[in-house]
């Protein structure tokens, strides 16, 4: 079954289970038992090959880019612009190191949702980056310059996990929407982002630091960063690029804060998610029911309001997919052909957490209960805190989680590049 198309953008009330039944219906179908796929249409045989085109999430805006004014930066703080934004995990980062988000732009439409949602003052724009013209972010800036641009392109077409991933796939050219808006913008710094697996696609590494530093007059340079190292409880690790105008980006200057060397080790999955209230498949909480015992715990609920817990609702799975992960021992996988796929356990760092592409199905087991983590035990492991509220139910939430940068790691980044502004 393919996805419907959609025609208006989408809604908050479209909740998960009025979404897209078809969608829904396929994903159980094969998503939750991958070792039982079967042949049976075009889409099963093209599933992996790189010459068929790869199919899109069905909640992209192709329509013209919709804007929505926010407030004029009114304040002193170096202001950012935030393209491929996603939910926002890279734009929160840098609001936690004292930056004002200005814009973000994405073509994933609840990812807007989510991001305009958290950041009520900040001017969004829905649509294709190829289709929004920078002088339109030149007039929601008011005048203003921008400090620092940055964003997050789309990965999948790098990604180690993406097993249709091929140098010339299309999606990896989408940094030269990227390289026109430096070009337009003019920022002080630019910070891009990107999966590990970039380094070994092609020569795009080299490509993307000559054509940044021609666009925006600067020296870039690109390092791996692991996300560990800087308090976030995942074995994730990115490829960030920074220049500066006239200048020239230190990475020393991005400070470690846990993990060998300093005086912290590194944050594990019990740490991270062990005070959440115990689910059963397709039960919710939205109270907390236990005290934080780490400081990662701490840190996470410091701002939440009168108790209240948010995108805490455990996936509802069939009888079959619950055997599955109550046989699986904790730090192993739950099928033999897709070993990223593992039941967590709470003694370590979770694998890099991905969005599950086209049709998200729940890729980690929880370490006690007998189903898939909710979308708040994906947030904590990300290191979003939990006054952050994601749109669009279970499964979109898995592609905004998955996709996003996480906040700890853009903090470290932006704590870093204050000294250079």
């Amino acid at each position: 079954m393919a996805a419907r198309k959609k025609s208006v953008p989408y809604t908050e009330q479209e909740e998960e289970n009025s979404v897209s039944l078809a969608l829904e219906a396929y994903q159980l179908m094969i998503g939750e038992n991958p070792d039982d796929i079967m042949v049976k249409t075009e889409m099963d045989r093209n599933v992996w090959d790189k010459s068929v085109k790869v199919e899109e999430n069905g909640y992209y805006w192709k329509g013209e880019p919709i804007i929505i004014n926010g407030k004029a930066p009114c304040n002193d703080k170096p202001i950012v612009v935030e393209l491929f934004c996603g939910c926002g995990g890279t734009s929160l980062g840098f609001e936690m190191a004292g930056y004002e988000i200005s814009v973000g732009c994405d073509i994933h439409n609840p990812s807007i949702m989510t991001f305009k949602s958290n950041h009520s003052n900040v001017s969004t724009i829905l649509g294709d980056a190829k289709k929004v013209d920078p002088h339109s972010i030149r007039l929601l800036l008011k005048g203003k310059e921008v400090d620092v641009l940055i964003g997050g392109v789309p990965c999948q077409g790098f990604s180690l996990n993406n097993r249709k991933r091929h140098e010339h796939d299309e999606r990896n050219l989408l940094y030269k929407e990227f390289v026109r808006f430096v070009e337009a913008l003019k920022p002080k710094v630019v910070m891009l982002e990107n999966v590990s697996g970039m380094k070994s696609t092609g020569d795009y590494v080299s490509i993307i630091k000559k054509e940044l530093g021609e666009a925006g007059n600067m020296k870039v340079k690109s390092k791996l960063l692991f996300a560990p190292d800087y308090g976030v409880p995942q074995s994730r690790t990115r490829l960030v690029f920074i220049g500066i105008r006239n200048q020239e980006f230190d990475f020393n200057d991005i400070i470690k804060t846990h993990g060998p060397g300093t005086e912290k080790p590194y944050v594990t999955v019990k740490d991270a998610i062990g005070d959440l209230p115990r689910l059963k498949t397709n039960q919710s909480a939205d109270k907390y029911s236990d005290e934080p015992f780490s400081d990662y715990q701490r840190l996470m609920r410091n701002n939440v309001k009168s108790n209240k817990l948010a995108n805490h609702k455990a996936p509802n799975h069939p009888k079959e997919v619950i055997e599955k992960i109550k046989n699986t021992k904790p730090g192993e996988p739950m099928y033999p052909k897709f070993k990223q796929r593992i039941r967590l356990a709470w003694d370590i760092q979770s694998p890099t957490q991905v969005s599950g592409g086209i049709r998200p199905q729940f890729q980690f087991g929880h370490p006690s209960d007998n189903r898939g983590l909710t979308i708040r035990e994906r947030c904590r492991l990300q290191s979003f805190p939990d006054n952050f509220i994601v749109s669009g139910g279970i499964v979109q939430g898995r592609v905004q989680t998955g996709n996003a940068v996480p906040p700890l790691l853009a903090k470290a980044i932006a704590l870093a590049i204050t000294k250079y502004l």
